[in-house]
């Protein structure tokens, strides 16, 4: 409901991360943003079953990674297509910097990071808001930063043409299968919770 109307919204597009107990990893975010400016604070909103946001409640840091309109797609689906659990995101990611907290940062196809001291945290339900201190950021390029409707228009593959086989529906932005031939409009994504505007056809 409202995708169409939702989508005319201003989003960027950010790999957020955190490290814990030795253990560190990365995810795709659409909500990242400078709250005050006295003292400098921003707030980012993360799914509440996303691994990276339970490595955020338990160090209580997070770093957000910018990504720019250079960014490839092999960021989205290296950072959003897998879970931290079962793979370590940034042990063989050769595109990262080390925050002077000691979280690891992504820096390919991004114009800046910022690293942040959680001072709030709100529940949204089915997410979480967690408001920090900015504590150190860096600038990496002049390359404008990528919105989502740029995403979806110069990043994103375009769906393919029909094939052989069973057709299934692919969410683009975890990778998770829904097997039918139509996928009813109300769906929402049981990995990411996003809606079924943000699935593509697939044939398996």
């Amino acid at each position: 409901m409202f995708e169409k109307e939702m989508r005319n919204l201003t989003y960027g597009l950010f790999v957020l991360s955190a490290a814990a107990d030795g253990k560190s990893s990365g995810c795709i975010i659409n909500t990242a943003m400078q709250v005050t400016d006295t003292p400098l604070k921003m707030a980012i909103c993360v799914n509440k079953s996303s691994y990276t946001g339970q490595l955020i409640r338990q160090s209580r840091q997070f770093a957000v990674s910018i990504l720019d309109e250079d960014a490839d797609f092999e960021i989205f689906r290296h950072f959003g297509f897998q879970s931290g659990r079962d793979t370590d995101k940034f042990g063989q990611w050769k595109d990262t910097i080390t925050t002077p907290s000691g979280i690891p940062c992504n820096t390919r196809g991004a114009n800046a990071w910022i690293s942040c001291e959680v001072d709030e945290e709100i529940d949204l339900g089915t997410h979480i808001m967690y408001i920090g201190f900015v504590k150190d950021a860096a600038s990496l390029s002049d390359v404008p930063s990528a919105s989502y409707t740029y995403y979806h228009e110069h990043i994103k593959p375009k769906a393919a043409e029909k094939k052989e086989g069973r057709k299934a529906w692919r969410c683009i932005i975890c990778g998770y299968i829904y097997e039918g031939e139509d996928l009813p409009a109300d769906f929402i994504c049981p990995w990411c919770k996003h809606p079924a505007s943000d699935f593509e056809p697939v044939w398996l």
